[in-house]
């Protein structure tokens, strides 16, 4: 049975508030006690949703805060062509991030350990050498990649995430992208910039490496390294979204 109008709370008092947004909902279920209109049920679920699916795709200018990732674009973001300009602000900011430093010194430990040069020796000195050669080796890279070949090319050096389908397909994806590319019109086209680059990078290393370590396979198992690294960066790039997503929920 339904109830008077003057006997609702606030009414007597001519409060209108009292009264549902939309006359045709019921006020008061049949037991008398008032009930939330449906829609706002509905809200609260809707929008953590919306907020959990935020970072779905999305890609953040760093990977864990640290990593420096300013050249992936998130799933389905269309950009214009890059401008001189910025393909070498780009390369350069790739080349001379504080996180370079930190991960030349622990790559550098590692090639002396190994003794993968035995002409720099060990020792502090050793050290030095294994990390200004590491370090040159990378900035030369960066800049032979993502400025001189792209620009002279006219090539794309971002990584587009794919965001969709199981890993399999999306990890040959990722690695497709040292062969695969898109030039500054948009269109697919052949990863000249990487492939021709890293080997332009190895060769220019000759330069200041040994003399035992300029021969035809050292330097080919230097473009063979940049190739490989710059692959396996791809592939988490690719993954970094889903990860970000379901684990550390970083914004930017």
């Amino acid at each position: 049975m339904l109830l008077p109008l003057w006997s609702v709370p606030g009414l007597a008092q001519g409060n209108s508030s009292a009264l549902p947004d939309d006359p045709s909902s019921s006020l008061l279920s049949q037991s008398g006690v008032a009930t939330p209109p449906a829609d706002s049920q509905a809200k609260k679920p809707a929008s953590s949703d919306a907020q959990s699916g935020n970072l779905a795709g999305k890609q953040t200018k760093r990977i864990l805060g640290v990593f420096p990732n300013f050249r992936s674009v998130s799933v389905d973001v269309k950009l214009p062509p890059e401008s001189v300009k910025e393909k070498f602000m780009e390369a350069t900011r790739d080349s001379f991030d504080y996180s370079d430093f930190i991960f030349c010194a622990a790559l550098s430990g590692v090639d002396q350990a190994e003794n993968s040069i035995p002409e720099f020796h060990q020792g502090a000195a050793g050290y030095g050498r294994y990390y200004w050669h590491v370090f040159a080796d990378q900035v030369d890279e960066d800049y032979e990649t993502e400025f001189v070949f792209p620009t002279l090319l006219r090539q794309d050096s971002r990584y587009y995430t794919l965001g969709r389908g199981g890993f399999p397909r999306r990890f040959v994806y990722a690695f497709s992208r040292i062969v695969i590319t898109r030039n500054d019109a948009g269109n697919t086209t052949f990863n000249s910039a990487e492939v021709v680059g890293a080997g332009a990078a190895a060769g220019v290393s000759d330069l200041y490496y040994p003399s035992q370590e300029r021969t035809w396979t050292k330097t080919g198992q230097r473009w063979l390294v940049n190739v490989s690294l710059d692959g396996a960066t791809y592939a988490i790039q690719e993954f970094w979204p889903d990860l970000n997503s379901r684990f550390f929920h970083q914004k930017n």
